[in-house]
């Protein structure tokens, strides 16, 4: 589970959701109305405890719990690394569904109530927020905003030969004093001696020419790309780098991903598990 892929939208849901179980224990209906009865049976009617939701269940179960229940699901959908169907439904549709109907079944029990206490009035507020959020969560941007935030990237370890002493052969590494036999680019030995492997002098001409070929290859070279890390606004799905249309990764919010690689608008990422793939929408990326 990955609580980093969890969004404001979820925590608009589990708040409600623990309104909604506190809720549950408040009283159920009003305090009763004395207007009319003589004093001594309104105040046995004032001494009478006022029931809450755990008394109803056919209310506990269709409101309160309901409710409960669906904001769980929806949530634990968020956590898991894989959408996992179940019947060929998706359990976070099934756990928007629990919100709705906790939400219906208590708009028309506060309608049908002709003196709602406290529990009752806070607990459709509670399961209006619920629905709320969780229907709103996939479709407003402020809301799909990751809960916690993602932590800096640790500075990545040198590759090698990056460092001050790079590795034999390294491209671009510096030549040290003292380098084996043969070494390309050693030091030159005395006047009239040859290395193994090193090419006769050629001509003035010939190497002024090799010189501007080899600055126009130069010049003509894309420019090298740096690896970075960064972290997407929403679920985004990985690719293979054949091209296959399946997804082999999702990269989830809040994590942080390193780009290894650009084609075009698109980057090759690479996850915490060593896979690569094209990540091709690239729009709002995060760099760190």
């Amino acid at each position: 589970m990955n609580i980093r892929s969890l969004t404001r939208g979820d925590g608009v849901v589990i708040g409600a959701a623990v309104l909604l179980f506190i809720a549950s224990f408040l009283s159920f209906t009003g305090s009763p109305d004395c207007s009319g009865l003589p004093a001594k049976y309104c105040q046995q009617a004032q001494g009478y405890a006022s029931p809450n939701a755990w008394d109803a269940l056919p209310t506990l179960m269709s409101m309160y719990l309901a409710g409960v229940i669906g904001a769980a699901i929806v949530v634990l959908s968020r956590l898991l690394p894989q959408q996992r169907k179940v019947a060929g439904l998706d359990p976070a549709q099934f756990g928007v569904a629990l919100t709705l109907f906790a939400a219906w079944t208590g708009l028309w029990t506060v309608i049908g109530s002709t003196n709602a206490g406290a529990g009752l009035i806070i607990g459709l507020i509670a399961t209006l927020i619920l629905a709320g959020g969780a229907v709103a969560t996939p479709l407003v941007p402020p809301l799909k905003v990751a809960l916690v935030g993602a932590p800096k990237p640790q500075p990545a370890a040198a590759p090698y030969g990056a460092g001050p002493n790079p590795g034999y052969g390294y491209p671009g590494a510096q030549q040290q004093a003292g380098h084996g036999y043969g070494y390309p680019g050693a030091q030159q030995q005395p006047q009239g001696a040859q290395a193994y492997g090193q090419q006769a002098p050629v001509a003035d001409g010939a190497a002024g020419a090799g010189g501007q070929t080899g600055a126009t290859q130069a010049a003509g070279a894309p420019s090298d790309f740096a690896p970075f890390w960064f972290a997407v606004p929403v679920a985004r799905p990985l690719y293979g780098e054949d091209g296959s249309p399946a997804p082999i990764a999702e990269l989830a919010p809040g994590t942080w991903y390193l780009a290894v690689e650009q084609r075009g608008q698109a980057l090759i990422a690479q996850t915490q598990d060593g896979r690569r793939g094209v990540l091709q929408d690239t729009t709002g990326i995060q760099r760190g």
